[in-house]
């Protein structure tokens, strides 16, 4: 499909720099299949939804993977140019892949010093920028210098200082974030809370965690003119047999399936079989839906508003109609929403009849 069926005009003063305070009083907007558009807040969330539905939330856990150093080569002066590096996908212990700025200025064996003690080599530099870099710790394991010296890695579209904001390390991490190796949030679980949590648990609706690390990559626009050149990023995801087993077996009971945000959806997608059940899954995906793929495994989905272009506008243009979507868009540019990782949200019920 082409790229430019997925664009729209989007104020810049419509992308949030904040989050809402508290986090549950976002506002929400109900997308039910029929069209009729609903302007909610997210604490109204617990009355959309029935008792015998299922949550399914990604309990990926932010690492601080944004990090500041000085590029040393050789002979050359000490230090070198600054370099701003944003970790992306790990490899091992100590090997990421990363994306740098200024990313010409650096070459195959350069060396990026962060701190005392903290280095890393630069062993790979592809031709689309991408970085391998192999961490030197000496003195304490990398994920304690990341601690130290990293910062929360916010999408481009916020903007932070250099040092970024102390607030940004709670704002930016779910309260149910447990395992870590995300390097982005994954944004519509940050409007919960724990009192929202409990409102849902008295409801009867039933929640459940998987697990995909989403990785900076999410950010990049889509460069190509035809989605079907479009190369995603892979990220790790796993769904236990646990898991899968209560997803499968609440909607066998008649309960719904939603997906809170999109990288549940996608990790739900990457799992469920052609009957529509959910298998346990444990390795990397780089699902991309888009227009004509058939969503199996939910019937709705939470998720904050995107960026025109983007891999997540398709998605959410493939979970309820393309058209459909395009006017609830502007519906929310008009309504004063706020988009993207610190905005609003959506609740949107899957589609059957969309084109």
């Amino acid at each position: 499909m082409k790229v430019d069926l997925f664009d729209f005009d989007l104020p810049t003063e419509c992308i949030a720099q904040q989050p809402a305070r508290p986090r549950d009083s976002a506002k929400l907007l109900h997308v039910p299949s029929d069209g009729k558009l609903a302007d909610l807040s997210v604490r109204d969330l617990p009355g959309l939804l029935r008792a015998g539905d299922i949550m399914v939330f990604n309990n990926t856990r932010v690492i601080p993977a944004r990090l500041s150093g000085h590029r040393r080569r050789g002979g050359g002066p000490v230090p070198g140019p600054r370099i701003d590096v944003t970790l992306h996908k790990r490899v091992d212990d100590d090997t990421w892949q990363a994306f740098a700025r200024p990313g010409k200025k650096l070459a195959e064996g350069d060396v990026i010093v962060f701190a005392d003690d903290f280095s890393a080599t630069l062993t790979n530099k592809s031709e689309g920028g991408e970085i391998t870099l192999v961490f030197r710790c000496p003195t304490q394991p990398l994920r304690d210098n990341l601690i130290a010296h990293g910062i929360m890695p916010l999408p481009p579209y916020i903007h932070r200082s250099t040092e970024g904001d102390v607030h940004d390390d709670d704002d930016y991490q779910t309260v149910y974030a447990e395992t870590e190796g995300a390097v982005a949030a994954p944004t519509a679980g940050l409007h919960f809370t724990d009192g929202l949590l409990a409102a849902l648990d008295d409801a009867g609706v039933q929640r459940t965690f998987v697990t995909l690390h989403v990785g900076a990559g999410t950010f990049l626009p889509v460069k190509v003119d035809d989605t079907d050149d479009h190369q995603m990023h892979a990220e790790w995801g796993e769904i236990s047999q646990k898991t899968a087993d209560l997803i499968n077996h609440a909607r066998a009971s008649g309960g719904r399936v939603i997906a809170v945000g999109t990288t549940s959806l996608r990790l739900l997608e990457s799992a469920v079989d052609e009957g529509g059940a959910i298998q346990p899954f444990s390795q990397e995906t780089e699902i991309f839906i888009t227009p004509g793929y058939e969503i199996k495994s939910a019937d709705m989905l939470m998720t904050n508003f995107h960026l025109p272009r983007s891999t997540l506008f398709m998605l959410v243009s493939t979970f309820a109609g393309q058209p459909e979507m395009r006017h609830v868009y502007e519906h929310a540019i008009a309504g004063g929403y706020r988009f993207y990782s610190y905005g609003d949200t959506s609740l949107l019920e899957l589609n059957n009849k969309k084109v």
